[in-house]
């Protein structure tokens, strides 16, 4: 019987890229129709704001487990019958993260002081200028800590992926436990590589919160 060796150690790294790889595409993909969602959740016409609503509400009340299942046997009935398992687990992870990070985000829009709102509107700029000139720059000071902490919840979430083919990181080591019968040692090696992905970013965030919340005083 095999042991564990620099080989698997080697299968869990490109695991772990893998990983990396899937959560850039979530975060980026989820950030862009977020921050869209979000827009609409604070537009002046009612039935915008309750299209962004029910958006939010279906993707947050929707297990993410479900909605990989959902889009990637969805997929297969409208017609292609070959969907790469990146492609399914980056849609799915993309829906759930926007959903969550438009929510995020629109209560950090909202958190600008209404006076700014109307000092904007007093010199007569135009809703892109006001927004992007004087709330985003506030928003985004308020949003970031929030951000970077949803952004360790992407990584771990992408354990997931595997229901629909996707090897990541808890996928390989799922591969090699199978292979050798090791369980505690490989998924003590998983554990610590999830560690040492998402450790710096829970620091990352907790610093960001304390500079900012410093820098307001």
């Amino acid at each position: 019987m095999p042991s564990f060796s620099l080989v698997h150690l080697e299968f869990l790294g490109w695991a772990a890229m893998w990983t990396l790889g899937l959560s850039a595409i979530a975060f980026v993909g989820g950030g862009l129709v977020g921050f869209a969602v979000a827009l609409m959740r604070i537009s002046p016409f009612r039935g915008v704001r309750y299209a962004a609503i029910v958006y939010i509400q279906v993707v947050q009340g929707t297990p993410l487990l479900i909605l990989l299942f959902l889009i990637y046997f969805g997929i297969a009935i409208v017609g292609f019958q070959e969907v790469p398992a990146l492609i399914a687990a980056g849609i799915g992870l993309t829906i759930y993260s926007s959903g969550f990070l438009a929510e995020i985000w629109r209560g950090c829009l909202e958190s600008v002081p209404k006076t700014q709102w109307e000092a904007a509107e007093c010199l007569a700029l135009t809703p892109w200028q006001r927004m992007t000139r004087v709330i985003l720059p506030q928003a985004i000071r308020i949003a970031t800590p929030p951000t970077v902490g949803f952004l360790v919840q992407i990584v771990k979430n992408t354990s997931l992926a595997s229901v629909v083919g996707f090897v990541e990181l808890a996928q390989a080591g799922k591969l090699i436990n199978n292979s050798i019968f090791e369980p505690f040692t490989v998924f003590m090696v998983v554990a610590a590589i999830y560690f040492a992905i998402c450790f710096p970013l829970s620091t990352w965030s907790r610093r960001l919160e304390r500079k900012l919340n410093v820098s307001r005083r």
